[in-house]
């Protein structure tokens, strides 16, 4: 057991832990009280006085909130831009880039369904053709056949960090080094990620990066943030433009802004933007080098002991894995146990094949069951998940 973490406080600071044994944090994970406080509280603030009002009261704590992103990604605040969502954050980089007939988007077997759709959607326009890199024994993607690739075709690599369907970690700063030597531009995915390890954008080589507040950052739905590399800015014209992105300088023109915030739209909310400041200051304060020890910690603990479960197969890949535990049952549907589970208090997901389509037909999955560890999760949490399962063999 992991004797330096003040677990009571934190779980004590989590009002959902009263609830539930919570093991969704892939989907969304349980805010910290002081995030939601923070969000009741400029909603009340909106509430006496107007929402222009009170954005104008808290202008500069919004504007702090780039420099809390930027020391999480270990970035510059110019380079950052916030958004709704990692969805809209993926799509405001991806679709900014500019692909013609011929030209190739590189991506892996476990790439997530929306960027895929995405891809789909662009190399039907255009003429642009997609290349799956083959994974290797680990289930990463095969670095060697990814290198064999690279060729001037390639306008884009499109990797997601964590795939929604395990615990892999792909090796992105490897992939980094790759798309830098060969001057093509890399985005990463790190929905799953930012959060529940440290991340450093110049350490990963990535050119773009999108990332929610939702998942491990325990931050409000409705947030998400998109990093540009200062050096890509200039490339990259949004696909959608408002006041907030440019400005109307004449009758005839307008001249789009020159850092990230051009990917921004002028409305947004602040009170969510205020709470997911508040969580990720949270986040540092805590180290996220240590939030990673203990999230790994938990999830090998959580494989070792779904193994010993009769009938429970884990599924996870990788030569590093992380927080997200993916299991199947050999006589139970993954719904009907996820419904077992919840029925006893536990709180997990089902992943089901369209989501990762390319890796799960090669594996010949269906669905899995998706458990998701956080730091305040305890080792108690882990055996009771397991007891709860060996319930379901019957007596």
């Amino acid at each position: 057991m992991q004797q330096d973490w003040d677990i009571v406080r934190l779980r004590a600071e989590t009002a959902g832990c009263e609830q539930s044994i919570f093991f969704n944090n892939a989907g969304a994970s349980l805010q910290p009280r002081a995030v939601v406080a923070r969000v009741i509280e400029h909603l009340r603030l909106e509430e006496r006085v107007g929402g222009y009002e009170a954005a104008d009261l808290v202008a500069s704590e919004l504007g702090r909130l780039y420099d809390s992103v930027a020391r999480l990604l270990g970035c510059a605040p110019e380079e950052v831009a916030l958004q709704e969502n990692a969805t809209r954050a993926w799509e405001m980089a991806f679709y900014s880039l500019r692909f013609a007939p011929g030209d190739r988007i590189v991506t892996a077997a476990n790439e997530y369904a929306s960027n895929y759709i995405a891809f789909l959607q662009v190399a039907r326009r255009t003429g642009a053709e997609i290349c799956v890199v083959e994974s290797d024994q680990a289930g990463e993607v095969d670095l060697e056949a990814l290198q064999g690739l690279l060729d001037d075709r390639v306008k884009l690599i499109a990797l997601t960090h964590v795939p929604t369907n395990g615990g892999l970690v792909q090796p992105a700063a490897r992939v980094g080094e790759l798309a830098r030597r060969a001057g093509i531009p890399f985005l990463l995915d790190a929905c799953q990620s930012v959060g529940q390890m440290h991340m450093d954008v110049n350490v990963l080589g990535c050119d773009m990066l999108c990332a929610t507040g939702r998942k491990y950052l325990r931050g409000p739905r409705g947030t998400g943030f998109l990093y540009v590399r200062s050096a890509m800015l200039a490339q990259m014209e949004p696909p959608l433009l408002d006041l907030r992105a440019a400005t109307w300088v004449e009758k005839g023109k307008f001249e789009i802004r020159g850092d990230a915030k051009k990917f921004e739209t002028w409305e947004s909310a602040a009170a969510l933007r205020l709470g997911l400041g508040v969580a990720i200051e949270y986040a540092l304060a805590l180290g996220l080098e240590r939030i990673e020890r203990r999230v790994r910690y938990l999830a090998a603990l959580l494989r070792e002991r779904l193994a010993e479960v009769e009938g429970v197969t884990v599924w996870d890949l990788g030569r590093v894995r992380c927080g997200i535990v993916t299991f199947t049952h050999e006589l139970h549907p993954a719904g009907d146990v996820m419904q077992w589970l919840q029925a006893n208090g536990i709180a997990v997901r089902t992943i089901v094949r369209s989501s990762t389509r390319i890796d799960m037909e090669q594996r010949g999955l269906d669905e899995l069951v998706r458990a998701s560890v956080h730091y305040y999760n305890t080792e108690a949490e882990v055996e009771r998940l397991c007891e709860v399962l060996r319930a379901l063999n019957g007596p």
